[in-house]
């Protein structure tokens, strides 16, 4: 990893950008009046994204639940 010319080392942060640039941004970029609104929303956004939103490849759980879950 972190290697000239290796394309994986930032699969994992190009992914969660995208999904938040899709889910809270593209298409709502006049509800942002200025910078802390945006910064606001993404925190917001985070707390979401971790102790909220299920996905399929965490069983349908959120990821801090899933972790907890697969640590015992």
């Amino acid at each position: 990893m972190s290697r000239k010319g290796n394309c994986y080392d930032n699969c994992i942060m190009g992914t969660f950008f995208g999904r938040l640039k899709n889910e809270i941004y593209y298409g709502e970029e006049k509800k942002y009046k200025s910078f802390e609104v945006f910064s606001k929303a993404i925190k917001k956004y985070m707390q979401y994204y971790n102790n909220k939103r299920i996905q399929k490849k965490t069983n349908w759980m959120p990821p801090v639940k899933y972790r907890l879950a697969s640590s015992c």
